[in-house]
Formats: structure tokens, sequence, C-alpha cells
């Protein structure tokens, strides 16, 4: 049982250097090292318990300045001719597929779609292409977030943040047909959108107010 806690501990702190994304980092490292004092206590080692209790302070003050800091984040409309969106889409198409498998790149050439990204400190972080439908339905295409932003931020951005510029392009609701990954199924939910049942098939909708 007590050598048990060590390997919990150790593959903790071994999943957080996998994740790219710095709030997983420090939650997983925190596990980590909240592990190994519990596994110190047990063996009877000081050394164990200190080094990983300076660590669980270092790891507890970057876990807080993460949630405090002040970022600044913009929505911007992009044209499919911008070569920064192509060059985008292109570096990240393998992630893409992942959750976009039908994300056809051309797609976003219809001047009818809905396309903005958003920059977090002047960085893309996020592509967002929808198609409105005449019944404010924002049926999406791609919204895709770059890996290391994936802390729900950008989302809270556009879906909550943002609601003046989606309004102003009469949309009503927020419409994904399809969902692939498990990480978009929990995406979706904390930012509390909700499974309505169309044409037989489940749909995730969030109204935008």
């Amino acid at each position: 049982m007590v050598h048990a806690i060590g390997y919990l501990a150790s593959a903790l702190l071994a999943m957080s250097l996998i994740v790219s994304n710095a709030i997983k980092f420090r939650w997983l490292n925190l596990g980590g090292t909240i592990t190994f004092i519990i596994y110190g206590v047990f063996i009877d080692a000081f050394p164990v318990i200190l080094a990983n209790s300076i660590l669980l302070c270092i790891n507890i003050f970057q876990t807080v300045k993460l949630y405090t800091a002040k970022e600044v984040f913009e929505m911007i409309e992009v044209s499919p001719t911008d070569e920064f969106v192509t060059k985008f889409l292109k570096f990240y198409k393998d992630d893409i597929q992942n959750f976009f498998p039908d994300f056809n790149f051309d797609k976003i050439a219809n001047d009818k779609l809905l396309r903005f990204v958003v920059l977090r400190n002047l960085s893309i972080a996020n592509i967002f292409v929808a198609r409105v439908d005449d019944d404010g339905n924002a049926i999406v295409e791609i919204n895709y977030t770059e890996p290391k932003y994936r802390d729900y931020k950008v989302g809270r951005f556009i879906f909550e943040k943002e609601n003046e510029f989606l309004v102003a392009h009469k949309v009503k609701r927020i419409m994904y047909e399809k969902v692939y990954n498990k990480e978009h199924v929990n995406f979706l939910k904390v930012m509390r959108f909700v499974v309505i049942v169309k044409d037989n098939k489940e749909h995730y909708v969030k109204e935008i107010n």
C-alpha cells in the first residue's frame, strides 16, 4: 500500500511533464508533490517531505499566479486569404483532425461564413468558423484552440464576454451538429452547452443572451 502511494506520486509527476497546458501541468504537479509528502510521512523520510513541501509551495504560488494573471483577449474577423490563418490551420492540421475530422480547409472561403480568430496576448489562440442560418443558429465548422490555451478562458471569452459581437452577426445560439472527441465534450459541458435531439441526432447547443 505504501509503495503504491509512491508509484502514484511518480505517475502524477510524469504525467505533468507530458501535458502542454500550463494549468494541467500545475494541478498534476500539485497532486504529485502532495502524494509524495504523504508517502514521505509513511516511510518516515524527512528529505522527501522537505523537498516536496518546497515544491508544493512553489506550485501553489505559480497556480495562483496563472489564475489571477491579467490577459488581453481580442476577437478579429478574418478573410480566408489571410496568410496567417492559412499557416495556423496547416500547422495544427493533425490536431484539428482529432476534434473536427470533417473540416475541409476550403470551407473557410465561403463568403457567407462567420470567421474570426481570438488573440490572447497578441498570439493566435483560436480560430472559429461557423455558418449562420436564417434562424440565428451558428453551426460550427471549426472552433479550434491551440493546446497550450485550453484552460476554458478562450471559450468563456467567445461565448460569454463577446456576446455583442455574436448578436451583431445575428447569432442567437451556437450549435455543434457533431462532436467527436471526449475532451471536446467536456469543454462543451463546462461552457454550459445542452444536448438537444434534432432529426434523431444529438446536437450541442448554447443560447446567446
